[in-house]
């Protein structure tokens, strides 16, 4: 697949930045390990990188029920399961 991030839908590239910028608090993170910093601080910083991953799935799940409940292919019955199993799965 060759889709440059331009190509991409918004929401696809905001996800992306999100996900990079988790990336890069745990490469730091592990920098942090390997020169022995405080436990405090990486604890700080496991915390921040968490609540950005947190959040970014929490953005996810907004994007799933956005086309859940878009898709005009499903009853809503059937779209609102859908929601729900992946909710219970993966929460």
């Amino acid at each position: 697949m060759n889709d440059q991030p331009s190509k991409l839908p918004e929401q696809q590239q905001a996800m992306l930045k999100r996900l990079a910028r988790v990336e890069g608090q745990i490469r730091g993170i592990q920098a942090m390990i390997r020169r022995g910093e405080d436990c405090e601080a990486i604890a700080q910083q496991f915390s921040a990188a968490r609540s950005a991953l947190d959040k970014s799935y929490r953005l996810m799940l907004t994007c799933l029920l956005e086309e859940a409940l878009t898709d005009g292919s499903q009853a809503t019955g059937e779209a609102l399961e859908r929601v729900r199993t992946i909710f219970t799965k993966y929460t």
